[in-house]
């Protein structure tokens, strides 16, 4: 068993990553709706972990002690773990949304009401129940004794209880799904003067209850929901020994086993312990939670004032150096270009695809895809719009993308229908790496321009997800790109015994590792011989002991570490002995901080990279990743600038101590107040590298 003095458990600091968007929703300096925003964040993100985690750990939990000992493993003990700390994470959930959120929601005349306040809502509710939702309603009665009915992944249902009129003492319990699918979560009722009211579909379905259920009198209706395990992603969690153990503790469960059971706290005990028998739940799996469940659906709660209670637009910037009238291979031709979304347009790398799909230079396009926007993807369009010109097109489409598999599958297939060449999932790996290279005719030659990116290929994600991408012509660079495309094509990975060597790019599972630690270990001399040395990374996730144990020698030999890091981190910073010269910070803000960055001192020659890889296991050893440098002397002042403008937070940074605490760093006395993304958002309107 790893040692728990030397490591954060991953999945508690998952957790605690979840409890500071959590605090964002408690910061009463956000905008009202991005706070309900967040509440929305952090009940998707917890449904995952218990798809995802929880359901690992419980297929563990299914396998004999002897050989949950020989793994190293106690999930008994930290499901217990998780389970606390979730139930109060969501007491903290409940106590955000009723105590602050509603009441300040009231306070600018927005009523999410449960019961009806006014005639006209009477009137409007039966209405909107007969013409829309009553058709839609499918009601089930159940029995201990008999088949339940199937409860689906993450939907939401009544548990009814009923009494027949002629004799009120014969009870039935009936299962209600509230079909928000169909319809939305929120009804927006009529307004009333100058108030605002908004009804959850739950309550528009609960004042008609009496309609669904006509020979019955209605005891009471109780919300639930049923989280299943996503037993298909498991091999993107685990490797080895340890995977096929789960996999098979797994199998001994239902198909998409409970996973977690959420209900209403107001629930009593008896209809519970109903639930739980014809639904073969253990107590383990359930999760107390409160009236409404799905907060996700707060996405999309209606905002009768906006753009009021939201944050003040930033209308994403025009690159500073690109021309609108000059064909994009021309400037990329001239120098360099490095995009910085969501504050840069996404429209420069729209327009690179689409100008590559009509240039009748340009005879082929390579790119991966992981994940794409869901609907007229623009970027899809482009690579269509390419065939149509008579132009090869050759896609890596990862079908392995969680969550994206329907949708990968369906643009995979619109594009092969359409002459291009579709790659597929390579058994056994992922493909996460951000790459595009476009082949051109120039002066009867052959010349190639890349993209290199840390995001993925999604015009929509690129509003809200912190992301930087390159375009190139540098053939140092490139020469490396293609070579990751004649693998892909290869469907072989086999990084232990394969010749294929990179000079430029740090690939993933070939040599990122190894060139990583390489990098440390430079720092870790530089520091030996007196030198300054140190090391700033950025990245979603540090998770691997590998490298974390790399990080700690370079702690010990005087190397000062500055890590930023979104969500899971398994290091134990400030550690006497271990990790004294280690800081660490997670930022939360209004976009979700994705892309990765990596600066070394180099002696004094720093080196700065970026890329697609986070600092997990899976990432550098069983996926495909690129982590590119940035080589031009411009490009390397922009990118360092804001990686320490992102270091320098003292607004929306927490920083992450021995105890996995969420302290927010506060400005010292001689501090001036930043915010990092406010800050870069102005330093790129202003810059004029």
């Amino acid at each position: 068993m790893e040692d728990d003095a030397q490591f954060f458990d991953r999945d508690l600091s998952w957790l605690s990553f979840n409890e500071r968007v959590l605090q964002e929703a408690n910061d009463e300096s956000v905008p009202l709706y991005e706070r309900l925003r967040f509440l929305a964040i952090y009940s998707s993100n917890l449904d995952e972990f218990f798809r995802v985690r929880v359901a690992s750990l419980k297929g563990l939990n299914a396998l004999k002690k002897k050989k949950q000992k020989k793994l190293g493993v106690a999930p008994k003990d930290l499901l217990k773990e998780i389970h606390d700390v979730v139930v109060g994470q969501q007491t903290k959930f409940g106590k955000i949304y009723r105590r602050k959120i509603q009441k300040e929601l009231e306070s600018h005349n927005i009523f999410l009401i449960e019961k009806l306040w006014h005639s006209s809502h009477q009137a409007f509710v039966q209405s909107y129940y007969h013409e829309h939702v009553k058709s839609l309603l499918m009601p089930g009665f159940i029995h201990p004794n008999q088949l339940p009915p199937f409860l689906h992944n993450k939907k939401l249902y009544f548990a009814i209880k009923l009494l027949t009129r002629e004799r009120l003492q014969h009870l039935h319990h009936a299962i209600l799904e509230i079909p928000t699918d169909e319809l939305g979560r929120f009804v927006a009722l009529p307004s009333i003067e100058d108030r605002h009211f908004i009804m959850f579909l739950d309550d528009v379905i609960r004042h008609m209850l009496h309609d669904v259920f006509p020979a019955y009198e209605i005891a009471y209706a109780h919300a639930i929901k049923l989280t299943r395990d996503a037993e298909l992603y498991i091999n993107d969690e685990f490797s080895g020994d340890l995977k096929e153990k789960i996999l098979k503790g797994i199998a001994k469960r239902k198909t998409g086993a409970p996973s977690r059971f959420l209900y209403d706290a107001e629930m009593p005990r008896d209809m519970l312990q109903l639930m739980m028998e014809i639904f073969s739940l253990d107590q383990d799996d359930t999760v107390i939670g409160g009236r409404y469940h799905n907060f996700s659906d707060f996405f999309k709660l209606p905002n009768p004032l906006s753009p009021k209670l939201e944050y003040e637009r930033m209308p994403p910037l025009s690159h500073h150096t690109i021309k609108k009238e000059q064909l994009l291979f021309d400037q990329i031709t001239q120098r360099d270009i490095l995009l910085h979304f969501p504050y840069q347009s996404y429209r420069d790398v729209l327009r690179f695809l689409d100008e590559a799909a009509k240039d009748e230079h340009v005879l082929e396009i390579n790119i991966t895809l992981y994940r794409v926007k869901e609907k007229d993807s623009k970027v899809v369009g482009a690579l269509l719009k390419a065939l149509s010109n008579q132009k090869k097109v050759t896609v890596f489409i990862e079908v392995k993308a969680r969550f994206d598999e329907e949708r990968n599958f369906y643009w995979a297939k619109e594009l092969e229908r359409n002459g291009a060449e579709v790659l597929y999932s390579i058994p056994g790996w992922k493909v996460h790496a951000k790459l595009c290279v476009v082949k051109r005719r120039e002066n009867q030659q052959i010349v190639n321009y890349a993209y290199l990116g840390t995001g993925n290929f999604n015009e929509k994600t690129a509003k809200l997800y912190t992301d930087h991408a390159l375009l190139t012509k540098d053939s140092r660079l490139i020469h490396d790109a293609e070579k990751v495309f004649d693998i892909l094509r290869t469907r072989v990975i086999d990084a232990e015994q394969s010749t294929t060597s990179f000079s430029h790019l740090l690939v993933a599972p070939y040599a990122l590792r190894n060139q990583f630690e390489a990098l440390i270990d430079e720092e870790i001399t530089h520091a030996k011989n007196g030198f300054e040395a140190y090391i700033y990374l950025k990245m979603n996730s540090l998770e691997d002991t590998r490298m974390i144990q790399k990080l700690y020698q370079a702690s010990q030999a005087g190397v000062k570490i500055h890590l930023m890091v979104r969500g899971i981190c398994r290091l134990k910073p400030g550690i006497e002995g271990l990790s004294e010269t280690i800081k660490i910070y997670s930022v939360i803000d209004r976009f979700l901080e994705h892309g990765r960055t990596f600066l070394f001192s180099g002696g004094g020659r720093e080196k700065l990279f970026l890329g697609s890889a986070d600092w997990m296991t899976r990432n550098l050893s069983r996926r495909v990743e690129v982590v590119f440098p940035v080589y031009d002397p411009a490009l390397f002042k922009e990118m360092r600038a804001i990686l320490m403008i992102q270091f320098s937070d003292n607004q929306k940074a927490r920083l992450i101590d021995s105890k996995l605490k969420n302290k927010y760093r506060k400005p010292d006395n001689e501090e001036k107040p930043i915010r990092s993304q406010s800050k870069i958002y102005e330093f790129l309107k202003n810059t004029d590298y």
